[in-house]
């Protein structure tokens, strides 16, 4: 594939990243504002199926076009801003995984046992804010990485 195909596909699993994060983020802050075990369930719910479908898809875009083009700059270890660029996709990443989805899969448990309309647990809430902080580190890292990719500073 040519570089500029390349870029399209790279271009693209930014968008669909960064726009699922975003909108996941809002909508489930939303959700929870309701504090309806019904709607909060369903947002719940939905924030996993997105992850997956949305933002795990894009991440792989990103690290299969990311990883072809940055040959043609030397690689990671190559120039300031993609090494840097680089790392802060994969701590997001870390975050992510380590922390986030367990976070998620709890919450989606809990979810299941009051969407009927059963009081939302204290731990719920504890774990919303866990997902928030940590939801919001994962969410700057690669904005830092959009400018670092756009700007490409020395």
């Amino acid at each position: 594939m040519s570089h500029e195909g390349w870029l399209v596909v790279h271009v693209l699993g930014v968008v669909v990243f960064l726009g699922n994060i975003a909108v996941t983020a809002v909508w489930k802050l939303l959700a929870d504002r309701t504090r309806s075990p019904v709607v909060v369930a369903y947002a719940q719910r939905l924030v996993t199926v997105t992850d997956v479908a949305f933002t795990a898809t894009g991440a792989t875009l990103i690290a299969v076009s990311g990883s072809v083009m940055a040959d043609r700059f030397g690689g990671v270890g190559g120039p300031t801003w993609l090494t840097w660029g680089w790392w802060l996709f994969v701590a997001s990443g870390v975050i992510w995984v380590a922390v986030l989805v367990p976070v998620q899969v709890a919450q989606a448990r809990l979810a299941r046992q009051f969407r009927t309309g059963g009081s939302i647990p204290d731990r719920y809430w504890r774990l919303s804010t866990i997902w928030a902080v940590f939801g919001t580190v994962a969410t700057v890292l690669p904005l830092l990485n959009l400018y670092l990719m756009i700007v490409k500073p020395d």
